[in-house]
């Protein structure tokens, strides 16, 4: 028997206070909206780089009114990739900046970093959120590609993404996800790793990229990005009437979800690669059938847990 436990949490900390989010997460904001340069605000792409070949650095980012169906606002960030003399510039997008050092793609000399000095180039972030949330449209050449999303919770350091040497000890939790081509806009949901060594949490660094391979991919593939959140599960939050909707299991009959739960909740039932494997509300999922493995359970307000057999 695979059992599901399954939490509507709030997303306030004891404090009352909101917990943390992305600035911008919604991509509702742009600079320099209509140039070449517009970037989402808090956001970063190539027109913002650095390094030796930052000059090189073309449009890879656009607005635009592509959206999701249950997204509440009218714009998403498109992100795409580039050829230059046979060379694929995968589409970049981070809360940091990229740093530009070699024409090789996969060169060490290539990263984003969290610029700690600089509000326009980091995200602060001193809170311990359980999983990343997004929503996004991949449109790839090849089916068998697959797009990245990696977001590093770090301490005060000019962390480097992909990690280096020196970055390494200052990791406090990775959400990472390389996805294939979505079949229209589909929602991801990536639980935190928090694996240190550094246990201070400070920035998060979040990177999306068209293709999970420096260079890979072709020319014309593009990512969609959309209403990007972090999930907080926190027990001290969940009131008398929250615990009693908490259980949800799977047997022979199919899935079976707690009566406490009104028939017209929504649920996520997602595999650990992202994709939703069921979604819908109670009374559209009892009974739904799972094979044996693990899964991550959700509701519509963002709350999550990773659920096994």
């Amino acid at each position: 028997m695979i059992k599901l436990y399954f939490s509507i949490i709030s997303l306030f900390l004891t404090t009352g206070m909101m917990a943390q989010q992305i600035n911008n997460g919604n991509m509702e904001d742009w600079d320099d909206l209509g140039s070449s340069e517009e970037e989402p605000v808090n956001w970063n792409s190539f027109m913002s780089a650095t390094g030796g070949l930052a000059f090189f650095g073309s449009q890879q980012v656009e607005r635009s009114t592509d959206v999701s169906a249950s997204s509440t606002g009218m714009y998403s960030a498109r992100v795409f990739s580039k050829s230059t003399l046979g060379i694929i510039a995968n589409g970049n997008l981070t809360l940091g900046r990229i740093n530009m050092g070699s024409s090789t793609p996969s060169s060490p000399d290539n990263y984003n970093y969290t610029s700690t000095g600089d509000s326009d180039f980091s995200q602060a972030l001193t809170t311990m959120p359980d999983s990343l949330v997004f929503w996004v449209k991949y449109n790839a050449n090849s089916n068998a590609d697959s797009a990245r999303v990696r977001a590093v919770i770090h301490d005060d350091y000019d962390y480097r993404d992909p990690t280096d040497a020196g970055s390494e000890s200052h990791t406090v939790a990775v959400a990472s996800l390389n996805y294939l081509p979505t079949n229209g806009w589909e929602r991801k949901v990536i639980p935190f790793q928090y694996t240190g060594p550094s246990s201070t949490p400070e920035y998060i660094l979040i990177t999306f990229t068209t293709n999970s391979i420096p260079g890979g991919g072709s020319a014309g593939d593009e990512v969609f990005i959309d209403d990007v959140e972090l999930i907080y599960n926190s027990s001290s939050e969940i009131n008398d009437i929250q615990m009693n909707k908490w259980i949800a299991y799977h047997q022979v009959a199919g899935l079976q979800l707690s009566n406490e739960f009104e028939l017209n909740e929504n649920l996520y039932v997602n595999n650990l690669m992202g994709q939703i494997i069921h979604s819908g509300t109670v009374e559209e999922l009892r009974g739904i059938k799972l094979n044996t493995g693990m899964y991550i359970v959700s509701h519509h307000s963002g709350a999550s847990k990773i659920i096994s057999e």
